[in-house]
Parts: structure tokens; sequence; C-alpha cells
């Protein structure tokens, strides 16, 4: 008789976007990536690299496990080798329909990223797209928000790139890594610590405990009167602020990051305030066209990565959040700039007094209003923790290539949920920054229509600040 796989604990984090998946709202993250192939070749020249990848079924531990919950694990979730791993129903090929233009392919990313990855198999999926008018060909590459979040899913993406545009027989995505962890930290499987750093973790999980409830204290305190905090009783109800449907709507583009850059220098603002400054007039500009715009400042949750030294592994998810003061209820674009300046730098010095455990502790306390209105029949009744999610995610500096193809975009697609209908993702790579906007179809009319108003707010906000 065969040995029953091992399973491994999954973190609490990670379990908890399993148990709030629902058929209306899927918990997978994705990624869009635009290809340029290499001089003289063509998308069959790129459906040949990856019949060459698909011929090695060797995956990374982390695309190789799926989740579990039975008794054996006693009624948790866990993490097992799939022991039937089919690679070719992971890895996929898809043909846009004439004329191939990027309002296909959007299209297309749409209803992929509506639909549920198999919880029976390991919780992702690749999918090579032919067919742009333009010679060039694009990657969708879906994986479970349970397994990475975004930071760790563009560091695993660009582990398979290089700088080198010469370099063939390169991986896919997938595979095997190169170099193994190295000796004393986790593997991508998850497993466990060495016992004496699993002594100093539980030493250092008692310490900052301790600190959980008088961070609680300071920063209940501060939501009474603000909207940075990790906590917020202020938020107006939008259309955003909705039940949702399973179907999605993906829309992106992106914009020179010089642009961007040269806006914040001359306003004193970091490029992420100048962001979700331009989210702010576009948002604002998107409500009025829908006579909905609330007199109250719509509130963005904005992740803000606590990968560190300290954080072992490539998967998993650590990350806290700062409630933004996105000033929507202000005409002029300079003073919805510094009001989001300000905002993002209190939220960012009351993050600074905790540790990473009272962090994540203080976040779940922030967004757990999105688990618990559902159940409580309390959307679109009560007023919203926050009205939607803006992140920002780094990705690679400097131009990337696969086996000769450049890199041209990378647009990300992320998860809305119940009562939060609209996602907005922000991904920089080379020399620019691509917005990935992900909304419910029904709940969200029109959500391309936030690109035009996207560009338009840049351009006010660089003649407000003086560089244009």
């Amino acid at each position: 008789m065969a040995a029953l796989p091992l399973s491994m604990p999954m973190s609490p984090t990670s379990s908890l976007f399993l148990y709030a998946e629902t058929r209306d709202q899927p918990m997978h993250v994705a990624g869009l990536q635009l290809f340029q192939p290499p001089d003289g070749g063509d998308a069959e020249d790129a459906r040949r690299m990856f019949d060459r990848v698909m011929d090695n079924e060797d995956v990374a531990p982390i695309y190789a496990r799926r989740p579990v919950r039975s008794l054996r694990t006693l009624g948790q979730w866990a993490w097992e080798t799939d022991r039937t791993f089919d690679l070719l129903h992971h890895v996929r090929n898809n043909a846009l329909p004439r004329p191939g233009r990027i309002l296909e392919l959007l299209a297309l990313c749409s209803r992929l990223h509506s639909t549920l990855l198999d919880r029976h198999r390991p919780l992702w999926s690749a999918h090579l797209i032919e067919g742009l008018d333009d010679g060039r060909f694009a990657v969708y590459f879906k994986v479970h928000h349970s397994v990475v979040d975004g930071v760790s899913a563009l560091r695993l993406l660009s582990r398979a790139l290089t700088t080198d545009p010469d370099e063939r027989d390169m991986p896919a995505p997938w595979a095997l890594p190169a170099h193994p962890p190295r000796p004393g930290r986790e593997d991508e499987a998850g497993a466990a610590p060495i016992p004496g750093a699993a002594l100093r973790s539980a030493l250092h999980v008692a310490a900052d405990a301790a600190g959980i409830f008088p961070a609680l204290g300071r920063t209940v305190s501060r939501a009474m009167t603000e909207q940075s905090a990790a906590l917020s009783f202020s938020a107006p109800r939008t259309l955003f602020n909705q039940p949702i449907t399973g179907s999605r709507r993906f829309a992106a583009q992106s914009w020179p990051m010089e642009r961007i850059r040269q806006v914040g220098k001359a306003a004193g603002c970091t490029v992420n305030d100048v962001v979700l400054a331009q989210c702010s007039g576009a948002l604002r500009e998107y409500l009025l066209a829908q006579d909905a715009l609330p007199d109250s400042p719509l509130i963005a949750m904005v992740p803000v990565s606590l990968h560190g030294d300290e954080v072992r592994g490539e998967g998993g998810n650590a990350v806290g959040l700062v409630l933004c003061n996105l000033g929507t209820d202000l005409t002029d674009p300079a003073a919805r700039l510094q009001t989001v300046h300000r905002s993002m730098t209190d939220g960012k010095a009351a993050l600074s007094t905790m540790t990473p455990l009272q962090i994540l502790a203080m976040s779940a306390l922030g967004i757990s209003p999105l688990g618990l209105y559902p159940l409580l029949g309390l959307n679109g009744r009560v007023r919203p923790p926050f009205n939607l999610i803006i992140s920002n995610v780094p990705g690679p500096r400097d131009t990337m290539y696969w086996n000769g193809a450049r890199l041209d975009g990378v647009y990300p697609a992320s998860v809305v949920l119940h009562g939060q209908a609209l996602n907005i993702t922000v991904t920089s790579y080379s020399a620019e920054i691509a917005f990935g906007l992900t909304g419910c179809r029904r709940t969200v009319p029109h959500m391309q229509r936030l690109l035009g108003y996207l560009d338009r707010e840049l351009a006010a906000l660089e003649k407000a600040a003086g560089v244009r």
C-alpha cells in the first residue's frame, strides 16, 4: 500500500483566502505579460519555445502542491504534493479572434480571470496567447492568493527572466529554481524552520503579542478622527461597495515612469503618492459621470509589503495596510495630491511604531469587515471600512527577456470582493508604470473609461506641479 502524501500546515493568512473564496469571489491574482519576439521571430517561434519547456515536467515545489483539508489535517487547510501532477492541465494555448487588438486581449483575460481554479490540483494556470495584430505574444499567468501575494508573484516571474537578450534555453516560470533555498530557510513548499529558528520565532511572537492591545487602542483613537489609521469608521458608501458577481472586467495601460517621477519631485511627494492622486482624480471623474460622487472623500486601502530578511521562502503572504484619504471631494488636483501625501505620511508613521506581527494583527482587524458584512447581510447597509484597494507592486527595473523575447509590459490583475467591486494594482517595470484595473463586470459599468480618466488626471497633475 502506497504511503499517503505528507501534509504541511498552511499559514492562517493563506488559509483565509481559501475560506473566503466563493463562485462570485475567486481569490486568485494574475499577471498579463506582453512579449516582443526576437528579431526575425514570430508568435509561432514562441509556441515552439513553450513546447520545448513543456518537455520538462520538473516544476518548483510551490507549483506542485495542492490544498487539502481532512481528518489528517484536523479539519484545517494544509498543503500536499500532487502525486498525479499534469502539466498540460496547467499550461494552455489560446488564440485571439481577429483583428487581434489589445481590446480582444483584455476581453480574453477578463474571461480567464472570471473562472475558479481547481482545488483538486495545484492552484495555478498559464496561458500562451497568440494572434496579436502587432506580432507580439502574451502570457496570462494566474495563481491563487493562498500560494503567493503580489510581491512574491513578481519575484517568481523575474526569476525566469534575464537581462541578456542573447540567452537561450531558459526555463519556464514554473520550473525548478536554478539555485535551491539556502540552508536554514523555509523551502517553497512551506517546510518548518529549523528548531532553533522556530524557538526564536516563538519568543518574538510572545513579545510582539504583548504590544497588540496598546497598539489597538492608539489605532482606534486615531481612526475616530482620521482615515490614515489601520482602522476607519468614515468611508462613504459608493457604487463600488456592493455585492458582486463572478464575472470580471480587466483593463490595463502603461505610462512613462519619468512623467510621474517629475510630478512627485516638483510637489515634494513620492511616486506612490502621485499614483494614488492619479487614481483619485480618475475615480472622481468616473463617479461624477455616473452621478454617484459622495460628498465625503473616498478611502483606499493601500497594502504595504512586509517582505524582508526575516521573511523566509519565496511564497506566502506578508502585508500590512494603510488607509489613505484620496481627497476625491476636492476639485483641485494639487490639493488632492497634498491630501494623499499627508494621509500616507501619517499612516506610515503609525506603522513605524509597530512590529510586523502587530501590523499584521491590526491589518486583519481593519479588513475583517469584508468577511463579516456578507455573513451578516450588511453589504450596502452600513458604511464600508474603505472603498477600494490600490496596490503598488515594484517590478524589474531593467528590460527583461525570455529566450530572446523582450518583455514589453507587465499588467497585474487582482482580487475583488463583496463590498469591494474595484481593485487597482500598479506595477513598475523598466521605464514605465502599469495600471491594472480589475472589477465586477456588473457592479462597475464602463470600467474601461477609467483608463482615459487616469491619462487626463496625470496631465492635470503635471500642469498643477508646473512640469508641463
